[in-house]
């Protein structure tokens, strides 16, 4: 499986990492049987809506870890409705691509970052339009049968 020089060097050097005390918004998603757990927290200024700082945890393979670190850089300083036009989409490409074996990483990064700010509506009561009817999908197979190259 061949990755590109840009998910490498977010798999070896991710960006992000950690916890945010008090975060604003916690995103998890993923699960134990597919072997991606990817969690995400949002500091979000009250006023401006814009996102000071983002943090990721993620327990998978160097794909799930690169969409993360990706994920999380495209949305830092942006308003909560910039981070929600981030797709799985913008961060592949973002990464020069996934094999199409390890694009559901990417998914659960979009799903991650929208799960957070759902969290963060529930926690403020706030509404907010485009995650209207949006559904969380946990529980999807990965194709993780599917034998693995070394990074």
């Amino acid at each position: 499986m061949q990755y590109s020089d840009k998910v490498m060097d977010h798999f070896m050097n991710p960006r992000n990492i950690g916890e945010i005390e008090n975060a604003s918004g916690i995103g998890e998603v993923g699960n134990a049987k597919c072997g991606d757990i990817m969690r995400i927290y949002l500091d979000i200024d009250e006023d401006t809506k814009v996102i000071k700082d983002v943090k990721f945890k993620t327990f998978g393979c160097g794909s799930a870890i690169a969409s993360s670190s990706m994920a999380t850089e495209m949305v830092k300083g942006k308003t909560i409705h910039e981070a929600l036009a981030v797709t799985n989409k913008a961060v592949a490409e973002a990464l020069d691509g996934l094999p199409p074996v390890k694009m559901h990483c990417s998914v659960l990064a979009e799903q991650a970052i929208k799960s957070a700010l759902i969290d963060y509506s529930k926690k403020h009561n706030i509404h907010i339009p485009e995650l209207d009817g949006v559904v969380i999908d946990d529980d999807h197979d990965h194709h993780h049968d599917i034998e693995e190259e070394e990074m």
